[in-house]
């Protein structure tokens, strides 16, 4: 078979709607484990596969079975096992991700802990995915309110974890009450004679993948964890940039409009940095890597297949800035640090549900990580005042100043000022465009900042008086009238009153969560001005359907965030938000929610009061 060196996604015969969402994504190439298992799954051929946690699992089999759905079909057709909810909720998420072109997909996550009121009414909706732990499938198939009459397809996702658990005999039970027709694909990290006797039982002359683990001990390389909490990702691998001692970093993202994102952001804080990724050429790429060995660039931001290959012994650090879905994507990752007997390190950013392949890697490469602290205010002030007088040294070792030193001597005269005053003047005055001291800004002075920096009407900006007479206390909606108290907005919506009666133009938006998300108006309203710093009374009419809903903003949004806002996610969904065509809210309804559809569309569930 082919390597998965030379072999891409385009090659493995997914559908297009599954291969536009690759796209979008930005995946590259298929690791092992998604080259070996989607061919004879897409034929329609059980699967026995052994693999560890970390190897690309769940695209190995989400990809060729959504391939094959049919989403004009509600009942499931697909139902994952899996050993614990953490797990259902992450599979069930990317099976999401995964169907972004199929229109009418839904995939649901069922498991204990959940109201059973909640799964009931989402699968009386219908969903072709159903992604559940064992004893939660078992009782909606007691209760008959899962049925599997249309199912094609069973996954067992980590068997032998189900199996450590006590779910075996549940599993079967389950497999006994699905179509004696139907596909089944089982995972496993080991292969114990239970698992055995089930691959035995039910799998009919399935396919045998085993994706042995080539990781081991790296040896000098110093390897830290982050989780990613309360500081975003951005602002904390910027602060350790700012402390950690580095000569070259090599820092890695999964996708292609990643590593442009990122390396945008890093020079605009002042950095040396540059993207490499599978769209640019060959000879780019070189020019890229040959920059960053010969100390004219500092920071490249790379996808996994960009960075095959690269030798440069000046990285010092490896940052995975996303956590990789391979345990030997990682391995190679940090191998390129440590490199001619030189020490390295490598720091990688783990979010909370990502907890179960920072096990697996820790697993595979032996060695336990120790946890990163962030650096302090108090840390990056020490820093930055070091650097400054280390630049003073340099200065005053290397540099004719002779100038300066009878400058300096006429201004003392002249002024009769202290030494020591004027050298501290002459130090603020040096370091005021990159400030030494960091501060916590209070709010206040951060909206100040942002109205002083969009002062100048600017392509795609609210401030754009041309298309917005409103405006909102955003980074990019700047509010010219006193922002009501709390007591004054609870008392217009005590009277009936609405909170913004401003003539405001609004674009209506799609979001793609709706009832059968759980989703309430206030789960947007809260999303959007928490994320947007928007104020609650410049988010208009919403609207809830069955799987999305509607929400009018004020005109002009910028795209970088616009670009945001469709990544933030409500009730583990992502808003993936876009502008309907033509969707110029109407005149009337200016700055108002409301829940009726004025054009025909599907009526949506009215709001109460407690929503």
């Amino acid at each position: 078979m082919t390597t998965p060196a030379t072999i891409h996604f385009a090659d493995l015969g997914l559908s297009d709607p599954v291969m536009s969402a690759l796209k979008r994504i930005g995946y590259e190439q298929p690791t092992r484990i998604q080259a070996e298992s989607i061919p004879p799954l897409l034929e329609g051929r059980d699967i026995l596969g052994t693999a560890q946690t970390g190897t690309g699992k769940t695209a190995a089999f989400a990809l060729p079975l959504l391939s094959q759905i049919d989403s004009r079909t509600k009942k499931p057709q697909v139902l994952v096992l899996t050993p614990t909810r953490e797990l259902a909720i992450q599979v069930a998420e990317a099976f999401q991700n995964y169907a972004s072109g199929l229109k009418g997909f839904h995939v649901l996550p069922i498991y204990g802990g959940q109201s059973m009121g909640t799964q009931l009414r989402q699968l009386s909706r219908g969903a072709q995915v159903v992604v559940g732990t064992p004893g939660r499938v078992m009782d909606h198939l007691r209760r008959n309110t899962l049925k599997l009459d249309e199912l094609k397809t069973v996954v067992l996702d980590e068997a032998d974890e189900m199996l450590r658990m006590g779910f075996i005999d549940d599993v079967e039970w389950i497999l006994d009450h699905t179509p004696d027709e139907r596909q089944v694909a089982l995972f496993s990290a080991t292969m114990p004679a239970a698992i055995r006797k089930v691959a035995d039982t039910y799998l009919k002359d399935p396919a045998q993948i085993k994706i042995a683990s080539k990781t081991s001990t790296v040896e000098r390389i110093e390897q830290k964890y982050w989780f990613v909490k309360g500081t975003n990702k951005l602002d904390a691998l910027t602060r350790i940039l700012e402390v950690e001692e580095f000569e070259g970093v090599i820092i890695f993202v999964r996708t292609k409009i990643a590593s442009v994102e990122l390396a945008d952001r890093l020079e605009a804080r002042g950095h040396s940095a540059a993207a490499i990724n599978g769209d640019m050429t060959q000879k780019l790429r070189e020019a890229a890597i040959g920059k960053l060995k010969n100390g004219r660039l500092d920071i490249l931001v790379a996808t996994d297949v960009a960075a095959r290959g690269i030798d440069v012994e000046r990285v010092s650090h490896v940052i995975n800035y996303d956590i990789p879905y391979d345990t030997e994507a990682y391995v190679h990752r940090i191998g390129r640090t440590g490199r001619a007997g030189r020490n390295g390190t490598a720091i990688l950013f783990v979010a909370p549900r990502e907890r179960r392949l920072l096990g697996s890697i820790e697993k595979a490469t032996r060695q336990k990580m120790t946890e990163l602290q962030l650096p302090s205010k108090e840390q990056i002030n020490q820093k930055r005042g070091s650097q400054f007088k280390a630049s003073i040294t340099e200065a005053l070792e290397t540099e004719n100043l002779d100038f300066f030193n009878s400058l300096v001597a006429e201004y003392l005269r002249e002024h009769g000022t202290e030494p020591e005053q004027l050298a501290a003047a002459l130090a603020y005055l040096a370091q005021k465009d990159q400030p030494i001291i960091v501060k916590d800004t209070p709010r206040k002075e951060r909206q100040n900042a942002r109205m002083e920096r969009n002062s100048q009407p600017r392509e795609g900006s609210f401030r754009d008086s041309d298309r917005s007479r409103g405006r909102s206390k955003n980074r990019d909606f700047d509010d010219e009238r006193p922002r009501k108290s709390k007591r004054d907005r609870n008392a217009e919506k005590s009277s009936g009153k609405h909170q913004n009666d401003a003539d405001i133009d609004m674009e209506t938006y799609r979001l793609e969560v709706g009832h059968n998300h759980e989703v309430k108006p206030g789960d947007i309203v809260g999303a959007i001005a928490n994320e947007a710093d928007i104020d609650s009374a410049y988010i208009g009419r919403i609207q809830l359907f069955e799987d999305h809903s509607t929400v009018d903003l004020p005109t002009g949004m910028p795209k970088e965030l616009f670009q945001h806002l469709k990544k933030v996610r409500v009730r583990n969904q992502p808003l993936n938000l876009a502008k309907v065509d033509g969707g110029k809210s109407d005149s009337g309804n200016k700055g108002k929610r409301n829940t009726g559809p004025k054009d025909g569309r599907k009526k949506p569930r009215k709001r109460s009061n407690s929503e």
